[in-house]
């Protein structure tokens, strides 16, 4: 059984300009290459963490509310735990991405309008149990395969410009950060 607990409610969510303020992250690790057709093959292959959606097809990666009490970085990390079971260090903002939730519309923001800051969170520990496991499942891909099975359109362009723009530019030496892709 799982000790840590999801929060839950909206008492604490902070907004702007009527939009909902969310934080997420697109969950990475490295493995080897075993691709003998390749000529990278000693080189690493990056794979993202995607979970189930609780309310449809596809995948989806770990989002959710902001609150008054933690910072965007600290609440990205969190829904990390939370939703995917997974534990790292958060490398890099990828970007702001505006999007309208069909579930989420409260007196606050009742057009469903969010803005989700969007963060690279470099995975150190996958937890045997986490709070949202009875209802996620986690899945690691490549980047085209997690293009090809992305939900939202706009969590593809995150990934697609954010994150795969800003770790081609890292993995040539210009990200500015401390994960080890070789």
């Amino acid at each position: 059984m799982c000790d840590l607990v999801a929060r839950t409610g909206r008492h604490q969510q902070r907004y702007e300009d009527g939009r909902r303020l969310v934080a997420g992250c697109i969950p990475f690790r490295y493995r080897a290459n075993n691709d003998e057709t390749s000529d990278d093959k000693h080189k690493k292959l990056v794979e993202v963490l995607m979970i189930n959606s609780q309310s449809g097809p596809g995948l989806l990666f770990p989002k959710g509310g902001w609150e008054n009490d933690e910072t965007v970085e600290e609440a990205a990390a969190r829904e990390a735990m939370e939703e995917a079971g997974v534990r790292g260090d958060i490398v890099h903002l990828l970007g702001f991405y505006d999007f309208k939730s069909k579930t989420h519309q409260d007196s606050c923001c009742p057009e469903g309008m969010c803005r989700a800051a969007v963060f690279a969170l470099h995975v150190k520990e996958e937890l045997t149990s986490w709070p949202e496991q009875s209802t996620r499942q986690r899945t690691w891909l490549t980047v085209p395969e997690a293009a090809s099975r992305c939900r939202y359109q706009w969590m593809q362009e995150a990934l697609l410009t954010g994150f795969s723009d800003w770790h081609d530019k890292w993995s040539k030496g210009g990200g500015g950060t401390n994960c080890d892709p070789a």
